[in-house]
């Protein structure tokens, strides 16, 4: 096919450079939504009486037929129309002739290709919100299973103080539903269309960018032709959103593979999602853990590649800006692909309570309780505290836990301590002490699943209100 910009050249590119500046290797990802855009753009065309509507209607059923040939994969992209778009373009003329042509009228290849990867990063986050819903949803199942599990809580990696397992579940959803929030909020920004824009300063064609926009369900446009061709700051903070969701996924992964080695036991994985060693016989290895866990600095490395592209740039369009694809596509992909084999970790683990409990109970977790215990008898907190560490203190020294303690043991240390003391600092009081809000005891854990089920239900409203 003729170069779309030939007419001002009367040699051809070099090999070597055509194959260097080619795109099309990695955007005809982008073809289902070129494609989408073309048809809005030719129907707006058409309705316009900037083409004849005979040669829109022509236009439009020779972009479905491609559609058609995309769909049972009889598409075949070549490196020498560079892009999707002249690749698309030379499929609709084998098909229609030369009416082909007219369908790049009042447009550029800056706003097309602007317009595509809009439509792209809007799919991209529903399938983001989707997916994370899906290990949400795991994640609560689990809780909901273990809201009577207690298992050491963790500061510095240290046993601190008693916990739920459906606590500690439930601040990954937290965490979860912030990323949700971020794509829905970043939706704001990547709907809004750029088509229209030309190469930069717009067009002397009449058409109508709204109507364009109706059609694409797009909420706007962009009232800048220049900052609508220029624009990459949806795919920052597309690269952003992923970067902090796979920060999330690898924070769970090192936990899991805490809690799966034999120091911990807190765990087992399923069959299917472990493996072995090739030497080691006894080997069950969390791997998929840990490539979620490697995977996120690959993901980080596109947030800061395309942040580096993009600031030393000049309006408005630059070819650096063709950069902006390969980390999108990869960071996504591997996004999705995390949450699946996370999600299918969390939702067939098996979890050993027994071994959770154990742990609770030998690292004086209960510490903190028998300092609160002499402050509410009114001792300064403290001098609670100094107490507290002397008694564990003794503890080590005799090989025992605070449990272990007799009332007389208790009283060397201070004259307030009861015989409601050991009482108090069973795991289950521990726990069940805590009933500030969002607190792991159990009437907490009912509150917290109530509203992150409650977000759930809106998290599929929004899903569905999008994509019907």
């Amino acid at each position: 096919m003729k170069k779309l910009w030939g007419g001002r050249f009367s040699e051809s590119a070099d090999s070597f450079a055509e194959e260097f500046g080619a795109s099309i290797s990695f955007d005809q990802r982008l073809a289902p939504y070129d494609i989408q855009g073309s048809i809005a753009h030719a129907t707006m065309l058409g309705e316009q009486g900037i083409i004849p509507k005979s040669d829109a209607t022509l236009i439009i059923d020779g972009l479905k037929k491609v559609q058609e040939k995309l769909e049972r994969n009889e598409l075949q992209f070549r490196l020498q129309d560079e892009d999707i778009h002249m690749n698309i373009e030379r499929h609709l003329t084998e098909l229609i002739g030369p009416v082909a042509g007219k369908l790049h009228t009042a447009r550029s290849r800056n706003d097309q290709v602007a317009t595509d990867f809009h439509l792209f990063v809007r799919d991209a986050l529903c399938a983001i919100v989707e997916s994370i819903g899906g290990l949400q949803g795991s994640l609560i199942e689990q809780a909901k299973q273990h809201r009577d599990t207690i298992m050491p809580g963790y500061t510095h990696l240290q046993r601190a103080q008693p916990i739920l397992f459906a606590q500690h579940l439930l601040a990954y959803v937290s965490m979860l539903q912030r990323d949700i929030g971020r794509a829905q909020d970043l939706w704001k920004r990547v709907n809004i269309l750029p088509l229209g824009a030309g190469a930069l300063a717009g067009t002397t064609f009449p058409i109508n960018r709204l109507r364009v926009a109706e059609l694409l369900k797009f909420d706007g446009v962009y009232e800048n032709s220049m900052d609508a061709v220029s624009d990459r700051d949806f795919v920052v903070e597309f690269l952003s959103l992923t970067s902090i969701s796979m920060m999330h996924l690898s924070r769970l992964c090192e936990e899991i593979v805490l809690w799966t080695s034999g120091e911990f036991g807190f765990i087992e994985l399923h069959d299917s999602l472990s493996t072995g060693s090739s030497i080691m016989p006894q080997k069950k290895n969390a791997d998929f853990a840990e490539l979620v866990r490697g995977k996120t600095g690959r993901v980080y490395g596109s947030l800061v590649s395309i942040l580096t592209t993009l600031k030393g740039l000049p309006l408005t369009y630059n070819k650096d800006m063709q950069e902006d694809k390969e980390g999108t596509f990869d960071a996504y992909d591997t996004l999705i692909g995390s949450l699946r084999v996370v999600e299918a970790m969390v939702r067939t683990w098996k979890v050993h309570s027994a071994s959770m409990r154990r742990a609770a109970e030998g690292g004086f977790t209960n510490a903190t309780d028998a300092a609160d215990y002499l402050a509410k008898k009114g001792l300064p907190f403290r001098d609670a505290h100094e107490v507290a560490g002397k008694l564990v203190g003794f503890c080590i020294e005799n090989e025992k836990t605070l449990l272990e303690l007799s009332l007389n043991d208790y009283k060397k240390f201070s004259p307030l301590f009861e015989d409601d003391i050991l009482e108090a600092l069973s795991l289950e009081a521990v726990v069940n002490r805590r009933t500030s809000r969002g607190g792991t005891a159990g009437q907490s854990i009912h509150m917290q699943l109530e509203l992150v089920e409650t977000a759930a239900q809106a998290n599929r409203a929004w899903l569905a209100a999008l994509t019907g």
